[in-house]
């Protein structure tokens, strides 16, 4: 058996120790169930946005929606120097709904990241003690805030983290991303089940601004351009791990809208990937290097393949365990996250390797353009 054969070979058991883990720390992460407790957490729902005209109206309507009591909700829009009508839209909805506590603010920008400013800025503000944070580009579900209650009363944690999928039209390139996603979201689980989370996402994030304050805020993480959410967890796993908390319950998913062009979708995995740099959890570090490593190895076997480098029968064990153990983490987070039917499609399987080795290795070096802005490194 070639050097290569045997490199392979390690990675590849690495690679699956560390999914076979998280898998049975998924397991670890019961599902929690409503009870019929008498609503009484006051939140603030604060909305970072920039050139978000066309999906705010969904949003907001989703906003206004919601099965949780009006007095007991206040809503923060945080403009992030829109160039197209966003403040417009959101002037237009805060009158037709003078019944909800709506506030417009203007972002000021006091670091290099945007988020976290337009987070910052409103964090003075918000009246109550718990805020929820997510995205213009999102839908969420009307008992997504009586959830988070409940689970506050019954478990009363200090940052509650919660899923974000896709809603996506029944299309490859959708599906593609939905799966790459999934596998986010059982990270993520996984990670809260074996006690070593450090993954969440913002468009789904929760705490109180006590627990915030007292962990510095935005402080030592502000100099990187996103991990308004990755980075902050990290930050409380580190000051309180029993304060953080999964939140496992379907009416709190959180549903955002897939992107429709190659670039924009290469892009935004490129933000995404750039913030594993950062972590201060050497769990994380060592699962983030030996991810790219084994989609950059299946990547180089496939190449030299045909050059008689390595041997086939070992790139297809190869190819069908890493198939085996990710249908099986992303079989559960679909259940979780979907239910329904569940497959991955083979061409996905090969493709995905390459476009993950190539956002991993351009996110250590390259810029990448979002909002119409262009960051980096």
């Amino acid at each position: 058996m070639g050097i290569v054969s045997i490199v392979l070979l390690v990675i590849l058991l690495v690679y699956v120790v560390l999914i076979i883990q998280l898998i049975f720390g998924f397991n670890k992460v019961k599902s929690f169930h409503v009870t019929d407790l008498t609503p009484k957490t006051t939140f603030t729902i604060v909305v970072p946005f920039r050139n978000e005209a066309k999906n705010l109206p969904t949003l907001l309507e989703s906003i206004s929606n919601l099965n949780y009591p009006h007095k007991l909700i206040e809503i923060i829009l945080v403009d992030d120097f829109s160039q197209d009508n966003s403040e417009r839209v959101c002037i237009q909805w805060r009158m037709k709904h003078e019944y909800l506590d709506t506030t417009l603010l203007e972002n000021l920008h006091l670091s290099n990241s945007p988020k976290k400013d337009a987070i910052g800025r409103a964090m003075p503000i918000a009246k109550h003690n718990w805020v929820v944070t997510t995205d213009a580009d999102c839908i969420v579900n009307k008992n997504w805030l009586l959830t988070l209650d409940n689970y506050i009363q019954t478990n009363n944690p200090e940052m509650i983290v919660g899923a974000v999928m896709y809603k996506a039209k029944n299309n490859w390139f959708h599906h593609f991303q939905q799966l790459d996603l999934m596998s986010l979201q059982g990270v993520t689980i996984g990670s809260f089940g074996i006690g070593k989370p450090f993954m969440c996402n913002g468009a789904n994030f929760a705490y109180t601004k006590k627990f915030f304050t007292e962990i510095g805020g935005f402080g030592g993480i502000s100099d990187t351009v996103s991990g308004d959410d990755v980075f902050l967890l990290q930050k409380a796993v580190n000051a309180n791990l029993d304060k953080v908390h999964y939140l496992k319950n379907r009416n709190s998913i959180v549903k955002t809208k897939p992107e429709n062009d190659l670039f924009k979708l290469f892009m935004q995995r490129v933000r995404w990937a750039g913030k594993s740099t950062g972590y201060k959890s050497d769990y994380a570090k060592f699962l983030a290097v030996i991810v790219l490593l084994m989609n950059l190895s299946l990547t180089f076997a496939f190449c030299l393949l045909p050059f008689a480098f390595l041997n086939w029968r070992v790139l297809l064990i190869v190819f069908l365990t890493k198939y085996i153990v990710d249908y099986i983490m992303l079989y559960k987070s679909n259940a979780y996250l979907r239910k329904g039917k569940f497959f991955i499609p083979v061409a996905t399987s090969v493709i995905y390797p390459f476009f993950s080795s190539l956002v991993g290795i351009y996110s250590l070096f390259g810029s990448f353009r979002w909002k119409g802005r262009t960051f980096r490194k």
